[in-house]
């Protein structure tokens, strides 16, 4: 080659860069992209499959607790009608009645199928024990109901909880209203006291759940590491509400017994054997439920098809 010619390669290269500079890079092909990694379904793990024993003692556990919690609303009522003569808001005594179903029916059965409210005066039996049995409801409602979407069941949770306020209201109003007209004095027996403090608890729990688990989920992704915080405390503590329920029905019924029956209770008459048995129903449930909360997850879970990349 004549040394004073000169190669035309160095001109043309930088417009070939140019020109390869405007083309956009190609998507990849599905050959370009590495394998996916294996994949894992929930409903294949051994790990996570029940056996016999697994599903008898969750079934066991259902169905107790359900009738525990029927039990204590309808022995209530039963107790409440027939040897108290049921219910007149122009009678005082009468009035009060509507405090131990109310509560039971409120706290126990809507609040642990949710929770318990707390009862100000001597008298407090009744309204609570029904207030109890809807406490258990909201509490089993997270227990059973694993397969629903976690959305629905907070909102289920959340509503028997509301539904639960207004029992927990008017109970707590009969009784103030009851003690008034008769003149007897409120807030001076245990019983009260631990009825203030379960009042209190489950007003902040509900305030706290409400905002915590449905509010915040405006802002799902920026709260999920406060929410996921709050998920232990708010569940100790609703157990917590619960049992104070419990002890607060258990210390009125005591406490209405004496104050009803005086002497005649010590004779093992029929109302007080009737009044024993609602106690000896809330003390189940006092057992069974937290056992249920504090258990491994349904077996719902099992059914529902989730995939993770390991």
């Amino acid at each position: 080659m004549d040394g004073s010619s000169v190669s035309p390669l160095p001109c043309e290269a930088p417009l070939a860069m140019m020109e390869s500079e405007k083309t956009p890079p190609r998507s990849p092909s599905q050959h370009d992209m590495p394998p996916p990694p294996d994949e894992k379904r929930y409903d294949d793990d051994d790990d996570r499959v029940w056996n016999c024993g697994a599903w008898f003692e969750y079934i066991l556990v259902v169905v107790v607790s359900s009738i525990l919690l029927i039990a204590a609303s309808v022995l209530t009522i039963f107790w409440t009608i027939y040897y108290r003569k049921g219910f007149n808001m122009d009678d005082p005594k009468l009035q009060f009645n509507l405090h131990p179903v109310l509560m039971i029916g409120g706290y126990i059965t809507l609040s642990g199928f949710c929770k318990r409210l707390p009862v100000p005066s001597v008298d407090n039996s009744w309204t609570e024990c029904f207030i109890h049995v809807l406490v258990i409801v909201a509490i089993l409602l997270y227990r059973i109901c694993r397969c629903c979407s976690h959305l629905i069941v907070k909102l289920c949770h959340t509503f028997f909880h509301a539904c639960s306020i207004p029992c927990i209201v008017i109970g707590f109003m009969a009784v103030w209203d009851s003690h008034n007209q008769q003149q007897i004095p409120n807030f001076y027996s245990l019983h009260s006291w631990l009825g203030m403090i379960t009042m209190g608890l489950f007003a902040l729990q509900f305030v706290l759940g409400f905002f915590s688990f449905l509010i915040l989920l405006c802002c799902e992704n920026a709260t999920y590491k406060f929410r996921s915080t709050m998920v232990p405390i708010h569940a100790s503590f609703g157990v917590a509400t619960f049992m104070l329920a419990i002890a607060t029905a258990v210390t009125g019924l005591t406490q209405k017994a004496h104050f009803e029956l005086g002497e005649n209770y010590s004779q093992t008459v029929e109302e007080g054997i009737i009044m024993n048995s609602i106690g000896v129903i809330l003390t189940g449930l006092g057992i069974i439920i937290p056992f249920a909360v504090r258990r491994s997850n349904s077996p719902a879970n099992c059914k529902v098809y989730v995939t993770e990349r390991i």
